[in-house]
């Protein structure tokens, strides 16, 4: 398995469909981005365009998830959680793929 979202995070993205009154039909998207200040990014957002050579699909908690298999080669292995402190809060990407990390923790580099 390329990914896993944890609960609480599933959790939170349920509530960000619910806020954003996103369509049932709609799934989240996990991928990689080049950019960034460490090379490159993560990135989510609801989508409806699936491929099924492409892309693979899994179910987290009620939440459907698709990665496509170009950025599965960066996430294998990687657990999406939900931070919430004090200070901040968003979700909290631990890859063991990434050597460095930037202080935000929204890019990497491999």
């Amino acid at each position: 398995m390329s990914i896993t979202l944890t609960e609480r995070a599933a959790h939170e993205v349920m509530k960000a469909r619910e806020a954003n009154k996103v369509d049932d039909a709609m799934f989240l998207r996990i991928g990689v981005k080049g950019g960034g200040c460490s090379g490159f990014n993560y990135s989510m957002q609801f989508d409806t365009q699936y491929d099924e050579v492409a892309d693979t699909k899994y179910d987290f908690f009620g939440v459907k998830v698709v990665v496509d298999k170009k950025s599965a080669l960066y996430l294998e292995g990687m657990t999406v959680d939900w931070y919430e402190s004090l200070e901040q809060k968003g979700f909290k990407f631990d890859n063991p793929n990434a050597v460095k990390t930037c202080g935000c923790g929204s890019s990497f580099s491999v």
